[in-house]
């Protein structure tokens, strides 16, 4: 039998902030704030989900905004954040990157300063409480003005050093103009953040190259269709731009049909650096530990090359210098455990 994937130290750098919550706490916060939850998130979850056009991203936008709105109070954020560390120490994660829109959640929380200060404390609280170290990137909304995302690359600058470690885009990367998003990455770079918008999934390499060109991303959410010309990826490769993939979300968006098809392999085998990512486990019901399961069976990665893959999560992380040390050693370690063979390729599925 192959090694336990819940046992492989690993980080976990592209996960949401409400969509890391756990089902079971979506539904009892909704029935405590009496709020009613549609079929897709209740009986029918998870959701059956596509984005391949504006309708099937409308719907899936819609019930992540539905999910947002059952957290109501500070013990409800609190719960959100320590739950989300317990399940990443459950799966071997020894460090996360939380990333959220503030302003998504400022007309509840008291504006998006105090919003980002509670997130902020809660992740200090529940590292604590854990021993998983939490950073948080603030991301902008790429379907809102990009005045907005200048806003929140300021707040993010501001709490540089202090827990949050990256600034960010996402939303449908079908709208907005990724060229007008430039002064705010350019805020967030001034102050020693990492870069990280979101590419490559509903739209092709053509926005790769935007954020490249554009955004200075130093790492990228997705970035999976890369490969869909070859100076793209060779780019990518060459400067050590990080994919953030996510294999269970562009088979349920509908970027791509099975988890095979996910050109992961491609990728890696190209020289790209790769970070795993859940990205929303609440709409897609897979967590971390899913995905590196993926890689194994569906496109036949071994030990060796599953741990190559959580050791690069680590190496591109913002995880302060003995968290890096401690996870890379568990690494070794892991692969180097006789007591079960390892390196042994899975069947890919049907």
């Amino acid at each position: 039998m192959p090694r336990d994937l819940r046992s492989l130290p690993k980080a976990h750098l592209h996960l949401h902030f409400t969509g890391s919550m756990r089902h079971s706490t979506l539904v009892e916060l909704a029935a405590r704030h009496g709020i009613r939850l549609p079929d897709a998130l209740a009986e029918d979850w998870p959701p059956q989900l596509s984005a391949t056009d504006e309708k099937g991203w409308f719907r899936f936008q819609r019930l992540y905004d539905t999910a947002r709105s059952v957290l109501r109070g500070e013990d409800d954020l609190r719960r959100l954040v320590l739950e989300a560390a317990q399940d990443e120490a459950a799966e071997g994660s020894g460090w996360l990157e939380l990333q959220v829109d503030p302003s998504g959640y400022a007309s509840r929380f008291g504006g998006i300063t105090a919003f980002t200060d509670l997130v902020l404390d809660a992740a200090r609280s529940a590292a604590d409480a854990t021993g998983v170290g939490l950073a948080v990137i603030v991301a902008a909304n790429r379907t809102r003005h990009p005045l907005d995302a200048r806003t929140l690359a300021r707040l993010a600058a501001q709490y540089a050093g202090r827990g949050v470690v990256g600034f960010g885009l996402s939303n449908d990367e079908r709208r907005g103009d990724v060229h007008a998003f430039a002064p705010a990455f350019r805020i967030a770079a001034s102050a020693g953040l990492l870069c990280v918008p979101h590419g490559g999934e509903l739209r092709g390499a053509d926005s790769v190259r935007a954020c490249l060109d554009s955004l200075g991303a130093s790492r990228l959410g997705h970035g999976v269709r890369s490969g869909e010309d070859p100076s793209v990826l060779a780019r990518v490769v060459d400067t050590g731009v990080t994919l953030e993939v996510c294999p269970a979300s562009n088979v349920a968006l509908g970027v791509y049909p099975k988890p095979s098809d996910v050109p992961l392999r491609q990728l890696v085998e190209a020289g790209a650096r790769v970070a795993l990512g859940a990205d929303d486990p609440l709409l897609f019901g897979s967590r971390l530990v899913d995905q590196y399961e993926i890689a194994r069976s569906a496109h036949a990665f071994g030990d060796t090359e599953l741990a190559a893959l959580a050791r690069m999560s680590v190496e591109v992380s913002a995880a302060p210098s003995d968290v890096r040390r401690r996870l890379l050693a568990g690494i070794d370690a892991w692969l180097a455990d006789p007591a079960v063979p390892g390196d042994q390729p899975s069947v890919d599925r049907p």
